[in-house]
């Protein structure tokens, strides 16, 4: 088993960024009303970023099963964030998108967690802020190879 005085130094400041980013995500989430469940809120986001879609699509980008999908949207729809549709060239599909009043949640959330993202990369010189920006997009073009970290899992 390895320790961490003999992990990857690289690999080891990667997961305290991880710390830090998580909990920003998680803080930003509580800008959704207590009745909006983390797993919840992230499916408005992906939602959100993928528009309207087929729930077994949405399913996908998200990592789960179409079930859990299912579940998650039911709430969301009777608190009237998320729509569902259908498919016009399909009618067996059912579809996916999020409501105006589920845009507006997404954006406070967004919003929030930018703010917080700005206000970590303010603390930085100037010169330090743009290489942490550079690092972050080379690091998000790289998971978009990942299929489980691709850009709509994100």
């Amino acid at each position: 088993m390895q320790t961490l005085e003999d992990a990857d130094p690289d690999v080891v400041a990667l997961d305290g960024l991880t710390l830090v980013l998580v909990g920003i995500a998680w803080e930003c989430a509580h800008a959704a009303p207590p009745e909006v469940s983390f797993p919840q809120t992230r499916l408005l986001l992906v939602l959100d970023r993928l528009g309207r879609v087929p729930s077994s699509r949405l399913a996908e980008a998200m990592g789960v099963n179409a079930s859990s999908v299912t579940r998650l949207a039911d709430r969301l729809e009777a608190l009237g964030y998320v729509a569902r549709g259908r498919d016009p060239r399909n009618r067996s599909v059912v579809t996916l998108e999020v409501t105006e009043t589920g845009g507006v949640l997404v954006r406070e959330i967004l919003d929030r967690r930018h703010a917080a993202l700005g206000e970590l990369l303010d603390r930085l010189p100037p010169a330090h802020r743009k290489a942490a920006a550079t690092a972050a997009r080379r690091l998000v073009h790289s998971a978009a190879t990942i299929p489980a970290l691709g850009p709509a899992a994100l």
